[in-house]
């Protein structure tokens, strides 16, 4: 089987370097090309097509969703891997739209990125734990507290947040849901 060829698009060369230099210790992978703006990036999928491309969003000549979007229309085989500092919900949204197909943040970097790129490969959609739980969240958790009966003698907000907790949120990701402080 032919090695899975994945293109880097990346601005910081310490980050852009430890990403290829995973990629090229693995015999399942080949490394075509590593570019440091959208420009370049743009370019080196066009010229090289490859079947993989691993995107930065903050690029400095404009944003990464430029690539994702030229991939998704110009060789749409083409899977894209967002990994990013930025985790908020309209970055994660935007990426998913344009095209991406995994998303990890670079805060969170699993240590196992050949794994996180081998399940990329193989259909599935890598994305970062807290990003998975936000999305999961927007998708499925109620916006709002269901009507509290007398008994414990708690507000709605009280209850929203004690459901949260037995959730698993922690203070400060409940704190941001519901828009307060977290204390």
């Amino acid at each position: 089987m032919a090695p899975t060829r994945i293109a880097i698009v990346e601005d910081n060369e310490a980050f852009r370097r430890s990403l290829a230099d995973a990629i090229a210790d693995d015999d399942g992978f080949e490394l075509v090309g590593l570019a440091a703006d959208v420009r370049a990036g743009g370019e080196l999928l066009l010229r090289q097509r490859p079947a993989m491309l691993l995107v930065d969003l903050d690029l400095p000549d404009g944003n990464g969703l430029d690539v994702i979007r030229l991939a998704h229309q110009q060789v749409p085989e083409c899977d894209v891997m967002v990994i990013t500092v930025f985790g908020d919900e309209r970055h994660v949204l935007d990426s998913i739209e344009a095209g991406a197909t995994g998303y990890l943040l670079k805060t969170c970097m699993p240590r196992d990125l050949v794994g996180q790129l081998r399940a990329l490969r193989e259909g599935g959609s890598p994305i970062s734990p807290v990003i998975a739980r936000r999305l999961l969240f927007r998708l499925g958790a109620p916006r709002e507290a269901p009507p509290v009966d007398d008994g414990p003698g708690l507000s709605q907000r009280e209850v929203l947040v004690l459901q949260f907790a037995a959730k698993g949120f922690n203070y400060d990701e409940i704190a941001q849901l519901i828009g307060v402080s977290r204390h």
